[in-house]
């Protein structure tokens, strides 16, 4: 059993931000019920496939961030839906959405409507810009993406070379860190209802997210008034702690101690280098030319020579790209990557694990993801996925 069997999520969101969240808590072991508009999840037709898409099929974008849950198709527009909806959220622990602001209240089902129909509810909100409750501004309603987030938040002004354009981020973290975020907040709120049996409402907003993850450019800025920006993979007060170009790829080092400095200057055979610059300070000052000097030795060796000549006395690694971390046992034994089956082809899938361990309980994927309204029946008991509270056609919100 998971640290979280206990625990029914009731969850009413799309695309990545929402699904990730209850999928923190899935693969903790909860038993999240994902509500579905009319034709299910935005995402479920996005590609890649491992055969071509037929009307129940879903490609890797929604099979990774909604394994383990059951699947429930409702149109909030009906009637005979919108009870079968509160049904569930009598006997739910958290109600989980990523509608824009008012969505919910459109459709009768808001917070205070649903804290009458069980006062110990958690609701938990997941939005570009917050939900009023919470703190209101002029923003919010306003529809929200990562990409925005990132501009918004700071994400951008700091990542690319310096004398690049402001970068987003690979991974989507406007909606990935607000999503892990939220996931903490419904814990919480789970834990304070524990102690006093009251349950409330969880805010989480992918703007508000994005500050805190840049929480040393605010700092910064307070004590020195300096607005930081991109320096490329370097960092504005830690030298060396960078990436640098090998003769077969790239490498980084993150040598900034005393100690590491000069175990990285004796695999480079540089015990001048030692000496001229002994501390952190002189070091930062001559940062340019010391990275000159680093590169000029790095370019000389393979990735593997230089972690070999540098690990387990300085930080070192290779930049590793999907096929590396396939590849990579370390990988492997602490089960990041997890084979769950998809429906329509021959043969499993892999998707990325559970990075939450537990001594006593187990984590990861609780199985795959649902066919569009697959578990109808066991939840409402209406005769299966044609039965009728079968749901009909609602706009996007």
């Amino acid at each position: 059993m998971g640290a979280l069997s206990d625990l029914r999520i009731v969850d009413c969101t799309q695309v990545l931000a929402g699904p990730y969240c209850t999928m923190l808590l899935a693969d903790m072991g909860a038993d999240v019920v994902k509500i579905e508009r009319p034709g299910g999840d935005l995402i479920r037709s996005n590609p890649p496939f491992c055969e071509g898409p037929d009307e129940e099929a879903y490609g890797g974008y929604f099979q990774s961030v909604n394994r383990g849950k059951r699947s429930l198709e409702l149109d909030f527009g009906d009637e005979r839906d919108r009870q079968d909806f509160l049904s569930l959220v009598e006997e739910a622990d958290v109600v989980v959405e990523n509608y824009r602001a008012g969505t919910m209240e459109k459709y009768g089902l808001g917070y205070e409507t649903l804290k009458e129909h069980n006062p110990e509810l958690v609701y938990s909100s997941i939005r570009g810009f917050g939900d009023p409750r919470t703190g209101e501004t002029d923003r919010q309603g306003q529809p929200s993406f990562d990409l925005i987030a990132q501009a918004l938040g700071g994400v951008m002004e700091i990542t690319g070379q310096e004398d690049g354009p402001p970068t987003k981020v690979g991974p989507g973290i406007g909606d990935l860190f607000t999503a892990v975020l939220n996931a903490v907040g419904i814990l919480g709120a789970i834990h304070h209802r524990e102690r006093t049996g009251e349950g409330q409402y969880v805010d989480t907003a992918m703007y508000d997210a994005m500050v805190s993850m840049c929480e040393r450019t605010a700092y910064y800025y307070s004590y020195t008034d300096e607005v930081l920006t991109r320096q490329g993979n370097s960092h504005p007060t830690l030298f060396p702690y960078n990436s640098f170009e090998a003769a077969d790829g790239h490498v980084v080092i993150a040598a900034f101690s005393d100690g590491h400095w000069r175990a990285l200057c004796d695999a480079m055979d540089r015990p001048d280098l030692v000496a001229d610059y002994p501390d952190a300070a002189s070091r930062l000052r001559n940062r340019d030319s010391l990275r000159a000097e680093i590169a000029a030795w790095t370019r000389e060796h393979t990735e593997d020579d230089i972690v070999d000549a540098l690990e387990g006395r300085v930080p070192v690694a290779p930049v590793q790209d999907t096929a590396d971390i396939f590849d990579d046992p370390h990988i492997h034994a602490r089960e990041m990557l997890a084979d769950v089956e998809q429906p329509g082809a021959d043969r499993d899938v892999t998707v990325a694990g559970c990075p939450i361990k537990f001594s006593e309980t187990p984590t990861g994927p609780q199985g795959r993801a649902p066919l569009l309204d697959e578990h109808r029946d066991e939840l409402l008991g209406t005769g299966g996925e044609n039965g009728d509270g079968a749901a009909t056609a609602r706009g996007d919100d």
